[in-house]
């Protein structure tokens, strides 16, 4: 048996998973919040949980949320402060008595999906994760974009306004800023400090006790202000990925993190396949938008396509396709 963690800023999530045939075995997850010895502490908790019922364990992948170096040091994390400049894998492997490989959890998500999700047969995707901020792993060409210091993919820090309001990193206007799951509380806030989303301060008891769960309930019920809150959440989600598509001409954008499952409470989850964004994007999005298969906040589900719910899809897609159409037009007149 091998075990995956993924720590993001708000959970972290194991599984246990079959080497031979992926198959998951058991999963367990915990808050992540606190310093370096907690969380090793968290993660070790959960890792004899897993034990427990499933045997030992061979070795240990760890992604996590920020900048970390081979051999396991966290380098930088906005919303993981407590990590910055601590050697987790190391004091991991120490606890757990086993091999524990370390990565960017976006990056190592791009990784298995490009191995046993949906990334299979494209050459070129990004694996974008939507949680309590927003990572992404890259393949180009077929391989595993990581950079000179191993920290490509931050495309959650890249500006998308430059006068815009200033993120915890001390970053004027990036994308994270706008399209995490930070943002979506800070929009629902907004919203209800508005008067445009009553029911959340029903649920919630107060404007500053709202967060993006309340949106996700209220879309279940099929809130107006809850969807109109989803469509400028899509907004600011379609300008950071159409982004993604100019600079590095993708096939296929993959979702995942946290906030990739918002639509499922809404209608459910289907199997069949995302169609692309129009016909004059067939030749150059093969399959433009689909929901990691493998990678939803760290979990390899290495056997079951996880799709989103239409309505969520269909806001996304045409969001960014108001993006994205003038560069396929470009392309297409190029080839003629």
């Amino acid at each position: 048996m091998n075990i995956g963690l993924d720590v993001g800023g708000t959970y972290a999530r194991a599984l246990a998973v079959d080497p031979v045939d992926h198959r998951v075995l058991g999963r367990a997850d915990a808050s992540s919040a606190g310093d370096g010895p907690t969380l090793v502490a968290t993660l070790s908790g959960l890792i004899g949980d897993l034990r427990a019922t499933h045997g030992e364990a061979d070795a240990v992948g760890l992604g996590i949320a920020g900048l970390i170096t081979d051999d396991g040091t966290v380098r930088h994390s906005p919303n993981l402060p407590g990590l910055v400049e601590f050697a987790v894998g190391p004091a991991l492997a120490a606890a757990v008595g086993v091999p524990v490989a370390c990565g960017n959890d976006a990056t190592t998500g791009a990784w298995a999906e490009a191995r046993l999700g949906a990334g299979r047969g494209h050459d070129h995707f990004a694996f974008v994760a939507l949680g309590t901020g927003i990572g992404a792993g890259l393949v180009v060409d077929g391989r595993l974009i990581t950079g000179a210091h191993g920290f490509a993919g931050e495309a959650g820090h890249m500006v998308v306004d430059a006068h815009g309001p200033t993120h915890l990193t001390g970053q004027p206007g990036p994308w994270e800023y706008f399209a995490s799951g930070n943002a979506l509380g800070r929009m629902a806030r907004q919203a209800a400090a508005d008067g445009r989303f009553a029911a959340s301060v029903a649920a919630a008891g107060s404007v500053e006790a709202v967060t993006g769960h309340h949106v996700t309930e209220a879309l279940h019920d099929g809130d107006p202000d809850a969807l109109a809150i989803l469509d400028d959440f899509c907004r600011e989600v379609a300008r950071g990925v159409a982004n993604l598509v100019e600079l590095l001409d993708l096939s296929l954008v993959v979702l995942g993190g946290g906030l990739a499952d918002i639509g499922a409470r809404v209608i459910g989850v289907g199997e069949a396949p995302v169609e692309a964004l129009t016909p004059e994007l067939m030749n150059w999005l093969d399959d433009y938008h689909q929901v990691g298969s493998v990678c939803n906040e760290g979990e390899m589900l290495a056997t079951v396509r996880r799709l989103q719910e239409r309505e969520w899809i269909d806001r996304l897609e045409a969001t960014v396709e108001a993006h994205i159409l003038p560069i396929a037009r470009v392309r297409e007149a190029a080839t003629i």
